[in-house]
C-alpha cells in the first residue's frame, strides 16, 4: 500500500496502491519480425512490414512481415509437403510427444509470454499471467494426450486427418487463440498455416520460435503475418482442406461465401452479445463480482463477454448500487502494473469504435455512467460504463461494441427474460445467477447459446467445448468436439 491520497481511484478510506509493474528485462524482443514457413523465419517476398504498437502508450514494439500471395503458396506448401511425408505418417503417440514439448515449453517461457501479450494487446498482465498463458498450455497438455487415443475416441469410425488447416485468429486472446486451433489440429495429425490478428502478432511469432526449439519437423506450423488481405488469400487457397476462423461475423459471412462450392470444411467461432441474468434469489455480491469479471477484468474484449446484464425487478436498485460501488474501486491504466484492472483498448480503431457506440447509446436515450476513475492521457483506454435504462430497441443492445460497456435491463417473469435473452442476433454465451438448480437447469434448455455458466462467468477448460449458435457460428473448440473439427470419419 502507499501513502494516503485523495486518489478517486480509492473513495472508502483515501488510500491508493502504489504502482508495481511488471519487469520487463527478462523478455527477448526482436526490432523486426519475418515470417515463419518451413520451420525457419524468412523475409517477405515483397519486403513489405507493419508496425505493432503498444495501445498502452503508443510506442512502436516491433514491425512484423507482411505476407502476400507468394507467401501464402510457400506456407502452404510447406505444410502439404509435411502433412504427405512427415506429420500425416507419424505414429499418435509420437505427436504427441511433440505436443507435449511445446506445452513444457511454454511454462517454461509463461512469464515472458505473458508480459508481451499484455504489451501487444493491452490486456492486464494478471489475466495474461493467471488466465491466457496457462490456459494455453493446457490446451496443448491436453491435446497431447489424445493423439494415440483418436480411435478410442470416436470408436468404430475411423477417424483420419484432413490434411492441412488454414487457421486465422482475432486479437483478444493472440496465444490463447492460437493453442485453441494448432493443438487439436496436430494432435489429428494435419498441418496448419496460421495467420494472427495483424495488431496482436508477437505472442504467436514467440510461438514460432518456441516450436522451432520443440523440433517439431519443419513445415508442420506455418506462421505467416498480415492484414484481412493475407487471410482472405489463405482462406481462397486451392490446397487447404479446412479454415478455422475467429473473429468478427462480417468477415465470418465472407468467409462462408468464399468457401461455398469447395470442399473446405470450416469452423466458425464469431461476434456474441451475451445475456448475463440476475435472479432475485441469487447470491448478489458472487453475481457481482460475475458481472465485473464478464464485462471489466478483459474490458469486454472477449466474444462471450457478458455485456447485456438483465436483473430481477425487485433487487434491480440493489444490484445497480453494488456495481457502480465496484466499478468505483477499478484500476484503469498501465496493463503491466499488478493493480490494473482494465488494461489498454488494442487499438485506436477500437477505441473509436466504442466511442462510438458511446454517443449511439446517449442518443437513443439510454442514461449512461461511468467511473470516476482517471485515465492516463496517453494510450488508448476507456472507463467502464453503464447504460442503464436500455430496451430490446436500442443498437447498443442488439450490436456487439467489443469493450467494457454493460447495458442493463430488468424482467419480472422467467419467461420474460429467455424471451429478452434470445431476441438477438448472436448466440454464444450466457450467464444464470440463482441458488435454484432446477431454475438454471430450465434456463440452459432455453437459452439459444453455446454455453451458459451458473452462478460464474467466463470460465474456460481444455476439455469443455465452446462455440455458439445463430450468427455466431458453427462448430466447436474445446474437448472432443474440438478435435472431430479436424477430422473427417
Amino acid at each position: 500500500m502507499g501513502k494516503k491520497t485523495t486518489n478517486s481511484l480509492d473513495f472508502t478510506s483515501g488510500w491508493a496502491y502504489a504502482p508495481a509493474p511488471e519487469d520487463t528485462k527478462h523478455i527477448q524482443l526482436k526490432k523486426q519480425y519475418d515470417l515463419f514457413i518451413d520451420g525457419k523465419f524468412v523475409k517477405p517476398t515483397k519486403g513489405k512490414y507493419f508496425e505493432t504498437v503498444n495501445p498502452a502508450n503508443e510506442e512502436v514494439i516491433a514491425s512484423v512481415a507482411e505476407a502476400d500471395e507468394n507467401d501464402v503458396n510457400k506456407a502452404v506448401k510447406a505444410a502439404r509437403n509435411a502433412y504427405q511425408k512427415v506429420w500425416g505418417k507419424m505414429p499418435g503417440a509420437e505427436r504427441g510427444k511433440y505436443i507435449y514439448r511445446i506445452a513444457r515449453l511454454m511454462q517454461e517461457r509463461a512469464r515472458e509470454l505473458a508480459v508481451i501479450e499484455s504489451m501487444d494487446g493491452g490486456k492486464p498482465i494478471r489475466e495474461s499471467r493467471d488466465i491466457d498463458i496457462p490456459l494455453a498450455a493446457n490446451h496443448f497438455f491436453y491435446y497431447a494426450g489424445w493423439a494415440d487415443k483418436l480411435n478410442y475416441a470416436f470408436p468404430n469410425r475411423k477417424p483420419k486427418a484432413l490434411g492441412v488447416a488454414g487457421q486465422i485468429i482475432p486479437w483478444n486472446f493472440p496465444l490463447l487463440m492460437a493453442a485453441w486451433k494448432i493443438a487439436p489440429a496436430l494432435a489429428c495429425g494435419n498441418t496448419v498455416v496460421l495467420k494472427p490478428a495483424e495488431t496482436t502478432p508477437l505472442t504467436a511469432l514467440k510461438l514460432a520460435e518456441i516450436i522451432q526449439e520443440s523440433g517439431l519437423p519443419e513445415g508442420v506450423v506455418n506462421i505467416i503475418t498480415g492484414a484481412g488481405k493475407t487471410g482472405a488469400t489463405l482462406v481462397n487457397h486451392p490446397d487447404i482442406n479446412k479454415i478455422a476462423f475467429t473473429g468478427s461475423t462480417d468477415v465470418g459471412k465472407i468467409i462462408q461465401k468464399a468457401i461455398a462450392g469447395t470442399s473446405k470444411k470450416s469452423t466458425l467461432e464469431l461476434g456474441g452479445k451475451a445475456a448475463n441474468i440476475v435472479f432475485d434469489d441469487a447470491p448478489i455480491d458472487q453475481a457481482v463480482e460475475g458481472i465485473i469479471n464478464g464485462i471489466f477484468f478483459n474490458q469486454g474484449h472477449v466474444c462471450c463477454a457478458g455485456s447485456r446484464l438483465f436483473i430481477q425487478e425487485n433487487v434491480a436498485d440493489m444490484v445497480i448500487q453494488k456495481l457502480k460501488d465496484r466499478m468505483e474501486t477499478l484500476i484503469v491504466g498501465n496493463p503491466l502494473d499488478k493493480n490494473t484492472d482494465i488494461g489498454a483498448i488494442n487499438s485506436k480503431a477500437q477505441l473509436n469504435t466504442i466511442n462510438n457506440y458511446l454517443k449511439i447509446g446517449k442518443d437513443e436515450g439510454a442514461e449512461l455512467y461511468q467511473s470516476s476513475c482517471s485515465i492516463p492521457k496517453k494510450g488508448y483506454f476507456c472507463r467502464p460504463t453503464l447504460f442503464l435504462n436500455t430496451s430490446q430497441s436500442h443498437r447498443i443492445v442488439q450490436e456487439e461494441i467489443f469493450g467494457p460497456v454493460l447495458t442493463i435491463q430488468t424482467f419480472r417473469t422467467v419467461e420474460e427474460v429467455i424471451e429478452k435473452a434470445n431476441n438477438i442476433p448472436y448466440g454464444l454465451s450466457a450467464g444464470v445467477w440463482t441458488d435454484k438448480g432446477s431454475k438454471i437447469f430450465n434456463l440452459t434448455t432455453k437459452l439459444r447459446a453455446g454455453v451458459v455458466w451458473a452462478n460464474t462467468y467466463n470460465k474456460f477448460d481444455p476439455t469443455s467445448p465452446f462455440g455458439g449458435y445463430k450468427e455466431s457460428g458453427f462448430g466447436r473448440e474445446g474437448g472432443l468436439h474440438g478435435l472431430s473439427a479436424y477430422l473427417e470419419f
